[in-house]
Parts: structure tokens; C-alpha cells; sequence
């Protein structure tokens, strides 16, 4: 497995939410939650401290039992980050840190995978491109979007209340069901991702992967710059870094696309290219 990979913070921004990583077979990408401004987390930590545990304690359990499943070895990794909270914050809180998991692991004649809200992997066989992708988030904020705003008798509604309202029931949502799933302080939110196997040899076999944060994704999702297979064939010629020059270039002419509160956002790709199985020699840290 051939892994290259890019990861850049939202512009104007110093710290990168998102994370890329490789620990011998196993690549992912994870996508912290930014906390807008003025919203309490009951935690001293932030999204940037959260994925860089989060990350470590996927190495830690990849290196201990190689074979199991990628549900455990998130759901060992959220225990262990409990941990490192220490005993000062509320895990509990609605606004405790959190991240987006899409994960991908060489298994030689097999690739496992794992997506955990709105990260999508993509999966080339040659023949055919699909996505693999966990659209409950966006389920979520459909539904919340539907209801209409209830506001107080004599109050007067204005957009900082409607974001404020519209926060808090999204945090209502979060890890459970109905709802949707990310990985914060909860074991269980790990067994309800979205898995996978897909051959890596014969009939069928993946030779390209993309893992992407929805700040690259939406390079397909909101602008339609071009397909899932456009996307892949970018990244391949031009390499990780192009896709996100073209989402910048896209957020600065294109702003009333973005379906999110931020006018950009951190942005992640990781492409794997697989050949028969032959393992290239690459950066653990890429």
C-alpha cells in the first residue's frame, strides 16, 4: 500500500482540527469538532488535543492485536482518551470534544474499513468507483432544519439565537439514536459505524482508496466540482494537496454552497494505491 497524503488548517485559522495518519497498515483521517464560539464542552481539552489522543490510541491498539476490529480498536481508543481527560472534565456534556473517524487497514489480500460520520472513504476497483459514507449527521440536520424555530413570547428572533437554538439540538442528537455517531466519550458510538471489507486481489479489487474530512469532500458533496471517479483521478495525477487548492479556490468564489457555518473549513485527503499487495516503503507519520 502506497499512502500520500495532505492536511491543511481552514485559512485564517492557526490549528488544524483535522489529522491524518499511517501506523504500519492502518491510515485514517479524523475530524475534530470546531466549538463555536460562546458554547461550553465541560472539558479543559479542545478538538486538536482530542484527535492527536485519538490517533495515538488507534496506533496503541493496532499494535496490540493487529487482526482485531477496527469497532474494537475505536471503541479501545475512546476508553483510552477517556482516561486522558484526567478526572476534571464531563464527559457526559453534549459539548465534550469530539471527531469524525474514516479509517482504512491493509490486510495483504483484504482492506478493512471503518467510516464514523460525515468522513467518506472512496473505493476505486477499476471498473467501478463507490463511496462508503454514514449520512446520519446530515439525516440529523435535515430533520432539525424542518422543525420550526419555537422562540419565546416577546423575544425577538434574530440569526445569533437561531444558531444558538440550532447548536443545542444538534448536541441533543449526538450519539444516539435516532440521531447520529461520532467518536467523543462513548465506547458504544464505535459499534455503530460503518464497516467493511473489500478484496484487495482477484475479481473486484480495490486499487485506489481516498479517505477525505468533509472539508475535501464537499469538493463532490456541495460545489460539484467534479464526481467521486473526477475526485480520485485528481488526486492521483496532481496528488492530495491539488483537491484541497481546489477547494480553497471554490470556498472563496463559491461561499453560499457551503452547507456549514464556517466560509471553510480544515481539509484532509489521503490516498492509498495498492498493487498486488507489494508494500512501498513510506513515512509512518504521512
Amino acid at each position: 500500500m502506497q499512502v500520500r497524503s495532505a492536511s491543511t488548517a481552514s485559512p485564517g485559522h492557526p490549528e488544524n482540527e483535522d489529522l491524518v495518519f499511517r501506523f504500519g497498515p492502518l491510515v485514517g483521517v479524523l475530524d475534530g469538532a470546531t466549538v463555536p464560539d460562546g458554547f461550553d464542552t465541560g472539558c479543559v481539552h479542545g478538538p486538536v488535543w482530542y484527535v492527536r489522543q485519538l490517533a495515538a490510541r488507534l496506533g496503541l491498539a493496532q499494535a496490540a492485536r493487529p487482526t482485531a476490529a477496527l469497532t474494537s480498536h475505536l471503541a479501545a481508543a475512546i476508553l483510552g482518551v477517556r482516561a486522558d481527560h484526567g478526572g476534571g472534565c464531563d464527559l457526559d456534556h453534549p459539548g465534550t470534544p469530539s471527531a469524525t473517524v474514516c479509517l482504512l487497514r491493509d490486510g495483504g489480500d483484504r482492506a478493512d474499513y471503518l467510516v464514523l460520520c460525515d468522513s467518506p472513504l472512496v473505493l476505486d476497483t477499476g471498473d467501478r468507483v463507490s463511496v462508503v459514507s454514514d449520512d446520519r449527521l446530515e439525516v440529523a440536520l435535515a430533520e432539525l432544519r424542518a422543525v420550526p424555530a419555537t422562540v419565546p413570547t416577546g423575544c425577538v428572533d434574530d440569526p445569533v439565537s437561531g444558531f444558538r437554538r440550532a447548536v443545542t439540538a444538534q448536541r441533543e442528537r449526538m450519539n444516539r439514536t435516532p440521531g447520529y455517531w461520532v467518536a467523543a466519550g462513548e465506547p458504544e458510538a464505535a459499534y455503530q459505524a460503518v464497516t467493511g471489507t473489500v478484496p484487495l486481489r482477484g475479481p473486484g479489487a480495490v486499487r485506489r482508496a481516498a479517505l477525505l474530512s468533509d472539508g475535501a469532500s464537499c469538493a463532490v458533496e456541495q460545489f460539484g466540482l467534479f464526481g467521486w471517479d473526477g475526485l480520485l483521478d485528481l488526486v492521483g495525477t496532481a496528488g492530495p494537496g491539488a483537491l484541497i487548492e481546489r477547494v480553497r479556490a471554490a470556498e472563496r468564489d463559491h461561499p453560499e454552497r457551503l452547507r456549514r457555518h464556517k466560509r471553510a473549513d480544515d481539509a484532509s485527503v489521503v490516498l492509498c494505491e495498492f498493487d498486488g499487495g507489494a508494500v512501498a516503503a513510506t513515512d509512518p507519520g504521512a
